[in-house]
């Protein structure tokens, strides 16, 4: 069988650690319990917030 060699590892850790300092942030920011659930929710996908306001601080003026 030929091995299959995953060298593209390192996209792994910047979304975990990208992850940890999401939930903190959003979890510290939050100001009840299901703000806070809210806030881990949110960073799960926080890097479409990321790429949203990119998007939105990158288009041309309307």
């Amino acid at each position: 069988m030929k091995e299959h060699l995953n060298r593209n590892a390192s996209s792994g850790a910047v979304y975990g650690l990208g992850f940890v300092g999401a939930a903190i942030w959003f979890i510290s920011t939050a100001t009840g319990f299901w703000m806070g659930v809210l806030g881990f929710l949110k960073a799960i996908v926080w890097p479409a917030f990321l790429v949203y306001q990119a998007f939105k601080e990158l288009a041309p003026p309307a």
